[in-house]
Formats: C-alpha cells, sequence, structure tokens
C-alpha cells in the first residue's frame, strides 16, 4: 500500500473530504470534483475545481483557511458569477499580446477580487477567511517584489506592485519606485486599478485589463518570469453558465399592457374544431385548459402560471399515457422498459453503482480449491495456537446464554402485571410484575471477513490468517454463517480502462458452519494492489441479500487504498462506501496491521475513512489477544 502524497507531503485526507463535501454544498453538484494543484482554479468542462499547494507548509489555521479561500473563490464566485464567453474572447485577445501572461495574471487577480467581494456579500461569514488569505498573500508579494527589485525583474515587480497597492489598508502604501517610464505613468494605472471595485460583471474586468495592458506593451519590454495566478485554456465557448442558463428559462415581458377585465369565470367554452387562445386580436375571452407563451396579448382576469387546476375527464390534449397501442405486425414493443426506469436502472446496476472512482473497474470471482495436505497440517498447527482464545469465547457465550435463559423472572419492577395485587397495600416497595420463561436466544446475525491481499501485506498474510482462524473456530462454534474473501487488483491486467478486482471467497456462508471447512483459509496469499472501496461496496451489495438481522463487515488491511488511477480519491472512496454500508444496516469495522509503531498521520487516516471503528495492531504477532476482546464485544452484542 502507499500513501497519497502530493509535493511530498501527505494529505490531510479528512481535511481533504470536508473540502470536497464543502464543494459539492456550494455549487449543489454532487459529481463536482476537488483536486490540488499548483495553483487554484476552477475548470468547468470537467467540473473538477483545484486547490493550491501555495497553502502548504504553513500553521494548520492558515492552511486550512487559505483552501477554504480557494472552494468559496471557485464555488461561489467563479461557478455563479463569471462568464466564461468573456474569457474565451479574452483569451483570443491574449495571443495577440507580447504580455500575454501579465494579461492573463491581471485578469485572474482583479476577477479574484471582484469576486471575494461577492462572495463576503452573500456570505458574511467568509469574511475571516479572506482576510487570513490577503494577509499571507501581502507577505508573499511584499517578499516577492523585494527580489524582483534587486534583480531588476520589472514586469514582476509591477504586478507585485499592483496587489499590494489593491490590497492595501492604508493610502501611504510604501512601495519601491520600478522605473522612470513606469513611474511617471502609476498615477493613470492606479486609477485604472482602483476601478475594480466599481466592477459587477467580467465582461468589466476583462475591458479594464485590456485598457491596462495596452500602454504597458510599449513600456515593458519582457512578459512575466512567474506564474502567481493561473488561467486554463479551455474550450470555455462550450459553457452554459448557470446565469446564463436561468436567463433562458425566463418568461418574455408581454409587449403590450391592455388588459380585458369581463374574462368569464365559468366553463362556457364548448370544444369545437377550433381551440381559441387569448390574444390582442381576441374579443371574446374564455377559459380554456390549453395556454401558450406568447410575447404579446391581453392581461385577463383568469388564472395563470403558478395556479395548478385539477385534471378532467375532458383532458385528453394534457393525457400522458403508455403502452396504449396494440401490438404491431412487424415489432414487438411489449418488453420495453419506460425511460425513468431505464435510467434508474443504469445508475443502480451500471458503471456507476459502485462509484465513479470504479467506472472501468469490473470483478472477477475466485472460489476455494481442495486443500492439499500441506494446508491442512498448516491450518491444524496455527488452530493449536488459537484454541485457547476460542473456548475462552465458547465458554462464555455459553454462560451467558444460560445465565439469560435463568434469571428471575418474577418480582421485577417492569414486564407484566402480576394477579397478586395485595402487596400494594402490605409492601412498601411492591414488585409486582413478572416476564415469561425465556427461550434460549437464537443468533440472528451474519459476518464477512475482507482480507487485503495487497502485495504489501506480505509479511503478515501469516499473522494474519491467524487471526482469521480464530474468527471463523468461534464462530463456527457459536452457528453463526460466515464468509472468509481476499481481495486485489490485478496490476500487470489492469489500465485506464479496464481494471481487473478478484474476489477470491476461501470460505462461503453456505459451508462455513461445516466442520470440515477451515484449511481453505490458507490458500490466501499476497498478490497486488488494493481497491477497498470496490470491494467494499461488492460485499455490501452481497451481505444485503441475507436476512439476518445483524450484519458485520470487519476489513482486514495494512494501509491505505492504492489501484490503477485510484492514489488520489481512494480515501474517500473507500469513505463514502463504508458510509454506504452503514446506511443499509451493515457494521464496518477495520482492523489495521502493522510490523511497528504507527504515526498518528496514519492512523488519522485510517479514522478518517472507518471512524472510531478501527483497531491498531502495531505487534501482527499480538493479533488474536488484540482481537479476542473485539470477538467477545461482538458475541455479547449478539445475543
Amino acid at each position: 500500500m502507499r500513501f497519497i502524497k502530493f509535493n511530498d507531503q501527505q494529505v490531510d485526507s479528512f481535511l481533504f473530504m470536508e473540502l470536497s463535501d464543502l464543494a459539492k454544498a456550494l455549487t449543489k453538484q454532487p459529481e463536482i470534483e476537488v483536486d490540488y494543484s499548483v495553483q487554484s482554479y476552477l475548470d468547468p468542462v470537467e467540473n473538477k475545481v483545484f486547490i493550491s499547494h501555495f497553502w502548504d507548509h504553513r500553521k494548520n489555521g492558515e492552511t486550512i483557511d487559505g483552501l477554504k479561500s480557494d472552494i468559496y473563490l471557485r464555488c461561489i464566485g467563479n461557478y455563479y458569477y463569471t462568464n466564461y464567453q468573456q474569457v474565451s474572447k479574452f483569451l483570443i485577445e491574449t495571443k495577440q499580446l507580447h504580455l500575454s501572461s501579465l494579461a492573463k495574471q491581471l485578469f485572474i487577480l482583479l476577477e479574484d477580487i471582484r469576486l471575494e467581494e461577492r462572495c463576503v456579500k452573500e456570505r458574511p461569514g467568509t469574511k475571516y477567511v479572506f482576510a487570513s488569505r490577503k494577509d499571507m498573500y501581502r507577505k508573499y508579494f511584499r517578499s516577492q517584489l523585494t527580489v524582483h527589485h534587486e534583480r531588476n525583474i520589472v514586469t514582476d515587480a509591477f504586478f507585485n506592485t499592483c496587489y499590494l497597492i489593491l490590497t492595501a489598508q492604508s493610502p501611504l502604501e510604501n512601495v519601491f519606485k520600478l522605473s522612470e517610464t513606469l513611474d511617471r505613468m502609476m498615477p493613470y494605472l492606479e486609477s485604472k486599478l482602483f476601478q475594480v471595485y466599481e466592477t459587477n460583471s467580467t465582461e468589466q474586468i476583462v475591458k479594464l485589463v485590456l485598457d491596462i495592458i495596452e500602454p504597458l506593451e510599449e513600456i515593458l519590454e519582457k512578459d512575466m518570469l512567474n506564474t502567481y495566478f493561473f488561467l486554463a485554456e479551455l474550450p470555455y465557448e462550450t459553457i452554459v453558465s448557470p446565469s446564463l442558463f436561468e436567463e433562458l428559462k425566463r418568461n418574455p415581458k408581454l409587449k403590450n399592457k391592455d388588459s380585458l377585465k369581463d374574462a368569464r369565470q365559468g366553463d362556457e367554452d364548448v370544444h369545437e374544431n377550433k381551440m381559441p387562445t387569448w390574444h390582442s386580436e381576441t374579443s371574446k375571452p374564455t377559459k380554456s385548459f390549453l395556454q401558450f407563451e406568447i410575447e404579446q396579448g391581453t392581461n385577463t382576469t383568469i388564472n395563470g402560471d403558478g395556479i395548478i387546476r385539477e385534471g378532467e375527464d375532458t383532458d385528453q390534449a394534457l393525457g400522458m399515457v403508455q403502452g396504449t397501442s396494440k401490438l404491431a405486425k412487424k415489432n414487438d414493443y411489449s418488453k420495453l422498459e419506460a425511460l425513468g426506469n431505464v435510467k434508474e436502472e443504469r445508475e443502480s446496476s451500471g458503471e456507476m453503482a459502485y462509484g465513479k472512482e470504479n467506472k472501468y473497474a469490473y470483478p472477477v470471482f475466485k472460489r476455494s480449491s481442495k486443500p492439499l495436505l500441506e494446508e491442512i497440517d498448516s491450518y491444524q498447527a496455527k488452530k493449536k495456537e488459537i484454541v485457547i482464545y476460542q473456548k475462552k469465547l465458547h465458554m462464555m457465550f455459553q454462560k451467558t446464554l444460560e445465565h439469560k435463559r435463568t434469571m428471575p423472572r418474577n418480582d421485577l419492577d417492569f414486564g407484566r402485571l402480576n394477579k397478586k395485587l395485595l402487596r400494594i397495600l402490605t409492601d412498601r416497595n411492591p414488585k409486582l410484575f413478572y416476564k415469561k420463561q425465556e427461550k434460549s436466544p437464537q443468533i440472528d446475525a451474519v459476518f464477512t471477513l475482507l482480507v487485503d491481499c495487497s502485495a504489501s501485506m506480505f509479511d503478515k498474510m501469516e499473522q494474519t490468517k491467524l487471526g482469521i482462524i480464530l474468527f471463523h473456530e468461534t464462530l463456527k462454534s457459536v452457528q453463526v454463517p460466515h464468509q472468509v474473501v481476499g481481495f486485489w487488483e490485478d496490476t500487470n491486467e489492469a489500465t485506464k480502462t479496464k481494471q481487473p478486482n478478484y474476489f477470491h471467497t476461501v470460505i462461503s456462508f453456505e459451508d462455513s458452519l461445516k466442520q470440515q471447512i477451515g484449511p481453505e483459509i490458507m490458500q490466501l496469499n499476497p498478490e497486488e494492489d488494493n481497491r477497498d472501496g470496490y470491494a467494499i461496496r461488492h460485499l455490501t451489495k452481497h451481505m444485503t441479500k441475507k436476512t439476518e438481522t445483524q450484519k458485520f463487515l470487519l476489513v482486514f488491511s495494512d494501509g491505505e487504498p492504492a489501484a490503477m488511477g485510484y492514489e488520489r480519491n481512494g480515501i474517500i472512496d473507500t469513505h463514502e462506501a463504508v458510509l454506504e454500508a452503514r446506511k443499509m444496516g451493515i457494521e464496518v469495522m477495520n482492523v489495521f496491521l502493522s510490523n511497528g509503531e504507527i504515526d498518528e498521520a496514519t492512523k488519522k487516516t485510517i479514522q478518517n475513512i472507518y471512524g472510531k471503528y478501527s483497531i491498531f495492531v502495531n505487534e501482527i504477532e499480538q493479533l488474536p489477544n488484540q482481537l479476542f476482546p473485539l470477538l467477545k464485544r461482538l458475541l455479547l452484542k449478539m445475543i
């Protein structure tokens, strides 16, 4: 297994999931993705938000503020208030400029300032985050200005100066003199820059940037050396913004404002060959259920949009029917399903049924083979190591059952009312209730042990088998059905569009209680990669078909998910798979295996995925000792 890293830094997976949820909530798009990049920007074509590495290696609070400010700017500002048709035109204009990088970065700077004001106005709670963002950027641009001034990199120094001037808290902001020609033009440029606070559209920002760049084209010889803000060159002309979509849905106003006050209120209209509508040329208004959207006409007192009229038998023009025609001679359409049903079926059983990160993954099911003699011997040897734990658990289980069966059933504080009511008068604290004799409870539960068979398990697999044998023998002794499944992804066969995932069922539900079953566990071996979210969803689907009331899924693993194209979003996908399983009534727990001390970052990541239902095994040799209390709690819970 491999840890997810960006720029040699491990990502806080829980924070990453919080940012992803925040992006989905702000955009109201459940499919939008969040990813890391050198610079922050919104990719509306791929429906993806990029947050910047600029905020790395800072105090924890500053990092969170910076990343959240990126999300706010992209998911509130760019998503709703940036006109990408204007951005497309601007990119065409910049191709003719020799200061194209300065123009694009200046556009992003001014557009972000405009959008920041909009975000704070719409959501005042973001004000603190943006203030923190501004402080960090000001320190950075101040240091960059010093460096560029010393090295005489005029264009970059000018851009640094622009940011410091625009975000200054005082009109006496102290900046370096850049060059003689540029200094003479600075009053004009400053007046133009400050117009950003008067703009209210992307189109005005574009015009403002072009006005600033035009004189600079003749003064500055070189374009910018560094990239502080990034404007991606995408096919923006294909995008319909949310604001434009709302404009397309808007009903046009009537050209005339005349009205008729004597419109009839009854159902006087007689449906003949013609269907009357209301317009300027109609002198006799009638009431009809057929309505048209027109831009000119006469206002009447008849209710229109917003009033829903109950349908009638005569409303055949509005009738919505399905399959009322007879069978044709040539084509049989009787087996066709409704379009909505087909779409629903595709979503539930199609390529997205196991998560969008797994749309190219497919299962390969493998059954256990007949155990070899050496596998039987190895199993018997390991069984002897755990037999003391298994017997303790079995004895504890039997005693608990017997205690529940024979515990006192009379003279209780609650239950069924006893017929002997005289004690109400004779006793100070009468116990007048009883319960029927309880039968020995039957365990209504089922278990699945999902075993990570990735290559990194090579030094832990033998001890892991010991823990699985403990579970198997204990559950078998108390007649609880269970299955043991190893999972891995074949790295050699995996491609970007084809990812075979193997599920090796060494013990099935049907065979789990048979006396001779067990040595098949020894057939589990370390293999390749692991796609945990996909495996959990598959086993969840299998377990939902079981009729038992209590369902438990235990995942034995030694690290984070790692598979083809799964490194970045594997943690989130696995976390979502765990949540989905729990919503279906399956209790999901993780047993994390290690051969040494587990660092805090790893613990936090695993807890982010599974929550508090995680057991950390520092020394793999102590696995049976640490599984014993877990199995004890689960057995007591099942009774």
